[in-house]
């Protein structure tokens, strides 16, 4: 297995019902470090910029209104795989068909208020964890 990292975001659902120590309890359970963590509020061109990959769906206009809407916890989580083992610890973006146990069977309030993002690939994780932190603000 190869130690890899993966960008987190606790969304701003989960942060409104003070759910960010349960949901890191549940990463690190699964064997998930966290090794760097920030609290933000992020601004409309932030949600924007993160989520231009689903500029033309349409749902983006309400994602990132929702994702503005309160604070988030962006964090990296690094361990063996993972990105895969992140995944499988929320479980599918749509709760009725996340495995019990997962994030998102247990907190989500909808398929867009989940509770948690993801990285879907080791690529798209190097660029999303860039886009919130410097190297400088990893400690391993």
């Amino acid at each position: 297995m190869a130690i890899e990292r993966t960008l987190s975001i606790i969304k701003p659902d989960a942060t409104r019902r003070n759910l960010t120590g349960r949901i890191n309890a549940m990463l690190e359970e699964a064997g998930l470090r966290i090794v760097a963590q920030r609290r933000v509020r992020l601004t409309r061109a932030q949600a924007e910029g993160f989520y231009a990959v689903h500029k033309a769906r349409p749902f983006f206009d309400s994602l990132c209104a929702f994702m503005t809407s309160g604070p988030v916890v962006v964090q990296v989580l690094e361990g063996d795989d993972a990105v895969a083992k992140n995944r499988k610890v929320m479980g599918a973006t749509d709760s009725s068909k996340a495995d019990a146990g997962t994030i998102r069977k247990t907190f989500a309030e909808s398929i867009e208020a989940n509770s948690a993002h993801g990285s879907d690939s080791a690529e798209n994780a190097k660029g999303e964890i860039a886009y919130f932190f410097a190297g400088t603000d990893i400690v391993g």
